[in-house]
Parts: structure tokens; sequence; C-alpha cells
């Protein structure tokens, strides 16, 4: 648990930059500090490890005031993202990783170990490791900073506008992979952003502030609906605040019940065969508890088809997909911007549950959006149909 009570910083010159700010901040939160330039938000994050010291009142980390503690022990213990990855240039992806648990002196054996399921997690070949940060993608290159700050297994991780310089498809691909890293390994997250989708997408809370001050502090859905004031319905923007206040919908209430899926184990053939059957181009990737682990399409199997026998031989891991319980309006927005043609649907175990195709949304979102509820009552009534029906 962060605790701010009561905290300020002025800087020289009388520059109040945060003021009395009061703050709770639970353990394995993802809480977004969000605002405009100036506002005061990297300078509450930056409190938080000590990187710049607050002026009054006191921050507290477990009940523990930090003030107690020395601030290079502090900062080894909670991990940090910057915008521009800060990744060595002079060192291997390798030395990058394990950067702080060298500096916490863990054996050579558990460093190396660490290394690998780090680059595991954003799936990344190992052979990386071995690699430069300037040999890797920008996108790349932010995948390893984001795991260089879970690496010494720290509890909190902060993160100070990280995506704001990607291009929008690999930003909402590390969105992505934050949010299920953090939901996985049960990290506390503050993260500052300018960016209010990115913020609704990604956080359990948010805290916007205004001339250092904390204007509200709550849950994406109450901060849609009751917003406090005129700078934050401004924050927020009219096209949201419309659809908040007409869409209660979940991706659970238009999802399609049927998915064609293979498992890993099966051959090439095998999946060639239920291709052709099933009359389509993709087959998502299930084990045999119906957990999603990726997709194969018909392009990857002609290219492999001379070398690869199974279907986990050439599985694509990195696959979009969507909670049954996440907003519509969410969805739709990811879906369209995307241009995909459709998503699988996993509950809160990862187990696939169902799809949302494109043209779902073309017939049905967009009057459920708008007020039409007759045409998703429809939709509901087909899907729980087809469920039967299987």
């Amino acid at each position: 648990m962060i605790e701010f009570n009561n905290v300020s910083k002025v800087f020289k010159g009388g520059k109040v930059a945060v003021d009395h700010v009061n703050l709770t901040i639970n353990k394995g939160e993802f809480v977004c500090f969000i605002g405009t330039s100036g506002s005061g938000k990297t300078t509450t994050m930056r409190m938080i490890n000590r990187m710049i010291e607050q002026t009054e009142g006191e921050i507290l980390i477990n009940g523990e005031n930090i003030k107690s503690k020395d601030p290079v022990q502090l900062r080894r213990k909670i991990g940090y993202v910057i915008q521009n990855v800060g990744l060595m240039p002079h060192m291997t992806i390798r030395e990058n990783i394990v950067m702080v648990p060298k500096l916490l002196k863990w054996p050579e054996e558990e460093r190396n170990r660490i290394a690998e399921k780090m680059i595991d997690l954003v799936n990344l070949p190992r052979e990386m490791l071995e690699r430069y940060p300037g040999q890797l993608s920008g996108g790349q290159q932010q995948r390893i900073g984001v795991v260089r700050a879970l690496a010494a297994d720290q509890d909190i991780i902060l993160m100070d506008e990280p995506f704001g310089a990607l291009d929008p498809i690999t930003r909402e691909t590390l969105q992505d992979l934050v949010k299920e890293l953090q939901e996985k390994m049960g990290k506390t997250v503050v993260f500052v952003t300018h960016d209010m989708d990115e913020a609704l997408n990604l956080a359990n809370r948010i805290m916007i502030m205004d001339n250092g001050k904390v204007v509200q502090y709550d849950t994406p859905d109450e901060i849609l609906r009751n917003p406090a004031n005129e700078f934050v319905e401004n924050l927020i923007g009219e096209d949201r605040l419309i659809q908040a206040k007409q869409d209660d919908a979940t991706v659970e209430q238009i999802m399609l019940g049927t998915a064609i899926t293979i498992t890993p184990e099966k051959t090439l053939t095998e999946a060639i065969g239920l291709m052709r059957e099933k009359r389509v181009d993709t087959l998502l990737v299930v084990d045999n508890a119906a957990v999603l682990k990726g997709f194969i399409d018909l392009e990857t199997l002609n290219r492999n088809r001379k070398t690869a026998t199974s279907v986990g031989d050439i599985i694509e891991t990195q696959v979009f997909f969507v909670r049954k319980n996440s907003k519509l309006r969410d969805t739709v927005r990811q879906i369209l911007k995307r241009g995909l043609k459709y998503v699988p649907v996993v509950d809160e175990n990862k187990k696939l549950v169902g799809i949302v195709t494109r043209a779902t949304l073309v017939d049905i979102v967009y009057d459920v959006v708008w007020g039409s509820e007759g045409l998703l009552e429809q939709a509901t009534e087909s899907d729980n149909v087809v469920k039967e029906d299987n």
C-alpha cells in the first residue's frame, strides 16, 4: 500500500508543483495519474521513489515512512520505466534485464534464469538476450524496458509515460502486455499518462490532477459517469461522456458463443483439414483446459509445412483478446482502430469463451451505443441459442 498524507512539493522560487495531496493506492492496483502538462502528475509519482523529495507531508509504503529508507536501497525495490526506455546501449539485453538483480548480488545462475523468464514473458526469442539495444526495434526495446522493471520482483512499478513515443498499434499492444503482466503478477503499478484513452483502458483507478491538486480520484466508470467538474469533463471529452451515459453493455452480451479452435499437439494436416471443413483461414489455439495460447493462419501453415510438424511449432502467441466483462465501448474502439475481423473473448483465467466479430459490431454495436437496446437483446437471445445448440 502507498499512502500520501498531506504531501506538497515546492521548487525553488516558490513554484508549487504538488499541493497537499492525500492519496491511497492499494496493493495490486493499477493507478493512472493524468492531467495537463505541469499539473504535477510526474512530480507526484517521482516522490514515491524519492527521485524528488517532498517538501511537506509524508509518504508511506506498507505503513513505513520512505524518509526512513536509504533512497538508493528504496529505488532498488521499486521498478521504474520511462518514456525513452533507458536501456544501457553498451550492455546486452541480458545485462540490461538483470541490472538490478546484479546490484542486489543475486547469483549468476539465478540472474540467467530470470533473464530467460522475462524475455519469454514478452514473447521475444531468447537469442535476443545476447544482442544490444540498438539491434532491436523501438517496440522490442520498450518490451525489455517493461520486463526489466519486473526482473527483481519489485512489488511496486512506476511508469512515466512509457509508450508516448510509440506508434498507435505498438502502443496498444504494449498496454495489453503491461495490463496482463500486472494482473498475472499482482504488482502495484503507478502509471503517468496524458492520454485519457490509455488511462481508461489500463487503470483500476484514475487520479486527475490540475495545478498540483487532486481534482478527482476514482474508478474509470465513476469518473465517466460523474465527472467532478468542468475541467474533468473537458479532459474526458464530450464523445466519451455521451457514450458512458448511454452504454452499459459488456462484451459478453454480444459475443458469439462459437470459435474454431485447435490444440498445440495437432498436426498441420489436421489443422488444414479443420480450416477446409470450417471454411476459415485462421484457427485459435487453446490448451486442453481451453486457455487461449495464440493462433495459426493459412499463410503460416503454407510457409512452414515442410519444416514443422505440429500446431505448437508454428503458433503465433501475440494474439489480441478482450475479456468478457470489458465495456463494449472500449472494445469497439480497439477493434475498429486495429481493423481486425474478429477478436477472441476470454474469462478472468484467460479461458476462451467466445469471439466478437467485426460484422457483429457493424450490425449491432453502433445501435447499442446510440440507443437501440432492442438489437442488443436480439443479439443476446441469438447467442443463447448458439450456446444451447452447442
